[in-house]
């Protein structure tokens, strides 16, 4: 799927190997975040439309499980090599309904070529095993795809997400019904058109779009899915999770975060300054591994914090499209004003604002890059995820303190650590709660590594072999 000078080519869903238009179905309304232009309507799913992306869904399955994993692979790895030829016109699809930089999202682009040739060549690994039993009797361990994953995507990686949905089903054997995020289907649809381009059969993919609680009850409720795997909010993690517990399914959840980011007096200072500015603007903090939470030891607090602020305050943001920009918009109306919030509510508890902490006045919601110190541990944004380009700054003593800090919360998806000491570095891993800890540096994610959390940041993991095995189900097998 590519652009036009006109705008986006029309939207569609893609069920049962067909292209499903507006027609007579409700629409929304795709808005470019940074300029607030229609860029094109977008049909959503009526029940009809999920009934026949199950019926698909289930004869694909059929298919699918059966294909053998070399022609799996090789329909994987054939995408991959797709993607990174259309990174860059699938980039200018992102950034044009998303808002991220340009830079960002060929980057993302290229991440899920990444992640679609490690599971070309790790589909062939879905070892069972032989047990040791007496002459003439047989046992094994045997693996096998789980059967149609639902799964549902949000909107602040508008590649990334998706390809991690349809990846690792496809990768098993799985059939997978896809609804991405609203705010951001024609990048799904880009992933999903080089798969189809690479050799995947129509009815192994399906894409829906539509009312998030319609769809979601719809899939859930019915007898073909197997499992679910969502990417989202806690909040909404935990109703999908008691609707799959009703049919017993199958669960992977990555749900919300709340990254501590630890500082130690005597971690390499102007490094850790350059490289959590840099990370913190990444898609305007709308990410669920932000570093956001900044604990930095009282002997470097001052310094720290200037230094910071000034590096991250000036932060071009502006048009994701335009080269010399750093930082797009936020991705919707309602994360400038949830940011605001959550900056009048910390003032009120006594934070002071060091850089930021209002919106960039035109068209399109953009805020600035905003840094808060002092903050009591009362502020609601020290207790809530923003989701936004909000640090907040906070001394802490011993590093006792700063572990407390950093496990205080139920969430745990990433943190961070920084520090040049050896004994620290051992200790920080083993004792901070999270799924997954960065220690001088923030590139925590991977093709070959599993991406998830503890606590309410959810359950199982995506990425790497544990994401293979998320969709693989286990049967022992005794012969006598």
């Amino acid at each position: 799927m590519t652009t036009t000078e006109a705008g986006f080519a029309p939207l569609y869903m893609h069920i049962a190997g067909e292209r499903v238009g507006v027609g007579h179905r409700r629409v929304h309304s795709l808005i470019n975040p940074a300029t607030g232009a229609v860029l094109g309507e977008l049909p959503l799913a009526d029940a009809a439309d999920l009934d026949r992306a199950l019926d698909a869904a289930a004869k694909g399955f059929q298919v699918w499980r059966n294909t053998p994993a070399e022609a799996r692979g090789a329909v994987l790895k054939k995408a991959a090599a797709l993607l990174r030829e259309r990174a860059e016109s699938i980039a200018r699809i992102a950034t044009l309904e998303e808002g991220k930089t340009l830079a960002e999202a060929r980057v993302e682009a290229n991440v899920v070529a990444n992640l679609f040739e490690f599971y070309g060549e790790e589909c062939r690994r879905t070892y069972g095993r032989v047990l040791v039993r007496p002459t003439g009797h047989r046992s094994m361990v045997m693996k096998y795809p789980v059967g149609p994953v639902a799964a549902f995507a949000p909107w602040n990686f508008p590649l990334g997400n998706p390809g991690r949905k349809l990846g690792a089903p496809i990768a098993a054997g799985c059939s997978v019904i896809l609804k991405p995020a609203e705010e951001a289907p024609a990048s799904a649809l880009a992933i999903l058109q080089a798969l189809l381009d690479a050799g995947l059969p129509d009815n192994v993919a399906q894409v829906v779009f539509g009312v998030p609680d319609e769809v979601s009850r719809h899939l859930l409720a019915s007898p073909v899915i197997a499992k679910l795997s969502f990417t989202g909010s806690t909040v909404v993690g935990k109703h999908l999770a008691k609707l799959a517990a009703d049919r017993c399914i199958r669960t992977t959840m990555e749900l919300g975060g709340h990254a501590p980011v630890l500082i130690f007096d005597d971690a390499n200072f102007d490094q850790t300054v350059e490289l959590l500015a840099a990370s913190k603007a990444r898609n305007a903090g709308q990410v669920c591994v932000s570093p956001t939470r900044f604990y930095v030891q009282e002997g470097v607090y001052d310094r720290f914090v200037e230094a910071f602020a000034g590096r991250y305050g000036s932060t071009p943001v502006g048009d994701g499209l335009k080269a010399d920009i750093r930082m797009g918009p936020m991705a919707n109306p309602r994360r400038p004003t949830a940011i605001e919030a959550l900056v009048k509510d910390a003032v009120g508890h006594g934070a002071r604002v060091v850089t930021g902490g209002e919106a960039i006045e035109g068209p399109g919601w953009f805020w600035k890059p905003t840094v808060l110190a002092d903050l009591p541990v009362t502020a609601r944004a020290m207790n809530e995820e923003p989701f936004g380009p909000l640090v907040l700054m906070t001394p802490f003593k011993t590093f006792d303190e700063a572990i407390e800090h950093a496990n205080r919360l139920p969430f745990g998806l990433a943190a961070y650590a920084f520090t040049q000491d050896a004994k620290k570095v051992m200790l920080l891993g083993d004792t901070i709660r999270s799924g997954m800890v960065g220690i001088n540096t923030t590139m925590i994610a991977g093709p070959d590594s599993p991406f998830g959390g503890v606590g309410y940041s959810g359950h199982g993991s995506e990425d790497g072999p544990e994401g293979l095995e998320a969709c693989l189900v286990t049967k022992a097998i005794h012969q006598g």
